[in-house]
């Protein structure tokens, strides 16, 4: 799993998202009874695989007040641990990989503690040169997430799946926002070059070739390549920043 500094909001979406989405399924309308059944059936299987590994997900969190670690003085709590924690499970599962197994559940905790220090030292820092969020800021991202959403009480069901309350889901928005202006500000983006995005294309689509998928042209897709390749160079620069900040802090791991 690549070294990355996961905007704090990220896993909230993607939580929610989920949490929203398993409550729209349903079986298919079908005029045969035994096709209905059938559809019943398996949605029920799939209903119980997914709450099967929920549980064990759910084992590899820590109490919501345990102080994880203590980071310049500062205690980074079980709550936000959770958060990232969901974050970096969805991720793998995403990837096909079992982030239940012994090997992976290592990982992931040691991804999520790399990430939440990470993440606390850019605020700190973010701090200390004075980027905050407006509260009109807040409510402004607060409203986009709720956008894909047809009613203000499937946006709240999914929050309650996911485990925040509005007071909470504020804090995160707020803490995302003053990360992203001090990326901006302080880690401008690198210029990127035709001879990056054309070697970048001509490797996907050297994969897509072995998968035996064909791509767009270059001209189609370049704008969305050279976004991709900003924000990874943008990435290697946040992480470069993290490690200085590293050296002259004090991180007391306590898990």
């Amino acid at each position: 799993m690549k070294k990355i500094i996961y905007p704090l909001i990220a896993g909230i979406i993607a939580i929610s998202l989920t949490a929203c989405g398993s409550n729209d399924k349903g079986a298919q309308s079908d005029n045969s009874k035994e096709q209905t059944k059938t559809a019943q059936t398996e949605q029920q299987d799939q209903e119980k695989q997914i709450k099967e590994m929920q549980k064990k997900l759910d084992k590899q969190k820590i109490g919501e007040k345990k102080t994880v670690a203590i980071i310049n003085d500062e205690k980074v709590l079980g709550s936000d641990y959770n958060m990232v924690l969901s974050s970096l499970q969805m991720q793998m599962q995403q990837m096909g990989q079992d982030p239940t197994s012994e090997e992976a559940a290592k990982q992931v905790k040691e991804q999520t503690i790399d990430n939440l220090v990470g993440q606390t030292l850019i605020l700190q820092e973010a701090d200390k040169k004075g980027y905050q969020a407006s509260v009109e800021e807040v409510e402004k991202q607060l409203a986009k997430m709720k956008e894909p959403y047809k009613e203000d009480n499937k946006f709240e069901d999914a929050m309650k799946q996911a485990g925040l309350g509005m007071t909470t889901l504020k804090t995160k928005i707020a803490k995302n926002i003053q990360i992203m202006k001090y990326m901006e500000n302080e880690i401008p983006v690198e210029k990127v070059t035709d001879e990056e995005i054309q070697a970048y294309y001509d490797q996907s689509a050297q994969q897509g070739s072995a998968g035996g998928q064909k791509l767009p042209k270059l001209e189609e897709v370049k704008p969305q390549i050279k976004q991709q390749l900003e924000q990874q160079k943008q990435q290697e620069q946040l992480n470069k920043q993290v490690e200085v900040l590293k050296r002259n802090a004090e991180v007391h791991i306590k898990i």
